[in-house]
């Protein structure tokens, strides 16, 4: 009789052991939910509302002075589509964001090289990183105003070419569509490549110096360890630059609308697609200017999928696929000996 007694004693003891676990697990993940829920919140109410919201209202006539709105299909995509500074836009977006991309990485990949090049020993390496992502914290309507007033009719560019007799009369410089596009994409290289720089230059840094020793000995000289060894350890640094920089540029706004005061002149030579945007924005019509945002949108999720298809990992995929096969062929011979028992 005592026996069981101590035997139930313990039963009790261990399930309300148990019991108490439990409620400390519980009590745990309310914790963890607590603590991302105001990121949960925020996302829900400013990332995705807005997201449903526009491809909704791209779909009806809503307008800024009219309260309801009407379901009208895909004629705001039809008008879209037929109008030629849309398609201008596009090509204009893809310009400038090419003219900056091309060489802000080629620059930012040999800058980068430089500086962690241990056989150079450049000197103050710390103090080059900082300087060279200074422009990247200034603001970028701020930027765009200086540029603006360096290129006036009167600003210290003419002033200058005038004074040292190289023109005759000062120029009016945004005239000229070719030089538009080019200071816009100087403006956006100039703030953006070095923080492309001290990304290339972590990634480059956590590569295995042992590396690079193993192929010295093996005869190899610098070219083929940077295409052999640095580009393929650097491919996920890449695809993170590439894609950001797209998202980026495809996004381009407050630069082009600053330099031409919304106008996306001369002749809509940097009217990117966002300033299109914002000019049926500002006509009222929030159903075209919503169908515009989609087809960002569309243009942006595409691209930067196909991005990641071309530049995947082949190697860790085959690797992946090897495994899953032999583990397969594992579990078959298991299967044979055990006879399926």
């Amino acid at each position: 009789m005592q026996t069981k007694n101590i035997t139930e004693q313990k039963g009790a003891v261990a399930m309300s052991g148990n019991k108490g676990g439990r409620n400390k697990k519980i009590i745990k993940e309310k914790t963890g939910y607590i603590m991302i829920a105001p990121f949960i919140i925020i996302f829900l109410v400013f990332g995705l509302y807005p997201i449903i919201n526009t491809i909704a209202v791209s779909f009806t006539d809503r307008t800024l002075m009219k309260q309801s709105a009407e379901f009208v299909g895909l004629k705001n995509f039809r008008t879209l589509f037929k109008d030629k500074f849309f398609w201008a836009s596009i090509g204009n977006t893809w310009k400038i964001w090419a003219m900056n991309f091309i060489p802000q990485i080629g620059i930012a990949m040999l800058i980068a090289v430089w500086l962690t090049d241990t056989r150079l020993k450049i000197k103050a390496v710390g103090f080059w990183r900082a300087i060279f992502y200074l422009p990247n914290l200034l603001m970028p309507i701020t930027v765009a105003g200086l540029y603006r007033s360096i290129f006036t009719f009167y600003g210290p560019a003419n002033q200058m070419l005038v004074r040292a007799g190289l023109v005759k009369e000062a120029l009016d410089f945004f005239l000229s569509a070719n030089f538009a596009q080019g200071l816009v994409a100087f403006i956006q290289w100039w703030m953006w490549f070095g923080n492309t720089l001290i990304i290339l230059v972590a990634g480059m840094t956590s590569i295995s110096v042992s590396l690079y020793e193993s192929a010295m000995v093996d005869g190899a000289n610098e070219w083929e360890m940077f295409w052999r060894i640095t580009l393929p350890a650097l491919r996920p640094v890449l695809v993170y630059n590439l894609v950001t920089s797209l998202v980026g540029g495809m996004q381009m706004f407050d630069i082009p609308f600053m330099l031409t005061n919304g106008k996306g002149s001369p002749n809509g030579s940097i009217m990117t697609m966002n300033v299109f945007m914002n000019a049926r924005f500002q006509r009222g019509s929030l159903g075209d200017s919503a169908a515009v945002g989609l087809c960002i949108l569309f243009i942006t999720t595409v691209c930067s999928l196909l991005i990641f298809y071309v530049l995947r990992d082949k190697d860790a995929i085959l690797e992946r696929k090897l495994k899953k096969a032999q583990e397969k062929a594992h579990k078959e011979k298991h299967l044979n000996v055990t006879g399926g028992n």
